[in-house]
């Protein structure tokens, strides 16, 4: 009789002890909230890695480089670690064309994708270091740099081509005069097949405020609109330069 008590308790008795149940329920609420925490990441990290660094964000920054400031909003700076109050010896920043303005959503595709690239103009603005800009450079430098004849190249434009241990390659040079203001100059590397157009095949620098040089670069693909680019960085950068007056009050 005891022998079939015994069978019977074991024959009755559970396959999993509570404990192990208790194991098995807090083991898969762990699992499971391991991975909400992963989904979660994920899409943070996605959302991150599709804005590739940019921001939509309107705050605007003091930023001073040399004796300017400069009031931007963190949408035009190219850098993250740069969108913050402070000096800089170099900002970076980045504008629709012709728009004139930072990231956006529904731009993204403008900032993301290779083949949309040339509708935005790149500027470096530092402290100046030399004397005289790039128009200012035409007279003493780059006409002792020219070689062979120079050709109407259209939109009021001339080109010259640089001698060829001049230093800058394939660049050539792209001049036009202007009333009451030294000659417009860009140096631009133009492509041979429009399918080669870049983002920043032309670059021109400026100087403006009280001792910034600015470097700006766009596509040949906008050279017809030299004019309104020109005056359109001249404008953005005066915009944005808050005087010396208003920083000491």
């Amino acid at each position: 009789m005891v022998v079939t008590s015994e069978a019977s308790q074991e024959q009755f008795e559970p396959l999993l002890s509570r404990a192990l149940i208790y194991k098995g329920v807090a083991a898969f609420a762990a699992l499971m909230a391991a991975c909400l925490l992963l989904l979660f990441a994920g899409h943070w990290f996605g959302q991150r890695l599709s804005l590739a660094g940019h921001t939509a964000s309107n705050e605007l920054y003091r930023i001073r480089i040399g004796a300017d400031t400069l009031s931007v909003p963190a949408n035009v700076i190219r850098l993250r670690e740069q969108r913050m109050d402070g000096k800089v010896e170099r900002l970076y920043l980045y504008l629709t064309w012709p728009q004139m303005q930072g990231y956006t959503e529904a731009e993204r595709a403008r900032f993301d994708e290779p083949g949309e690239a040339s509708a935005l103009i790149f500027l470096d603005i530092s402290e100046a270091t030399m004397s005289r800009d790039m128009s200012g450079r035409l007279e003493p430098i780059y006409h002792r740099l020219m070689t062979g004849e120079e050709k109407a190249f259209g939109y009021g434009l001339t080109l010259h081509k640089m001698k060829t241990d001049s230093g800058y390659g394939e660049e050539v040079l792209l001049t036009a005069p202007r009333k009451d203001e030294p000659d417009y100059v860009v140096r631009c590397v133009l492509p041979h097949n429009p399918a080669e157009v870049t983002s920043a095949d032309c670059q021109r620098d400026v100087h403006l405020g009280s001792g910034l040089s600015v470097l700006y670069r766009f596509s040949s693909k906008h050279i017809s609109d030299w004019k309104h680019i020109d005056a359109a960085i001249r404008q953005f950068v005066g915009n944005a330069l808050i005087q010396s007056q208003s920083e000491d009050r």
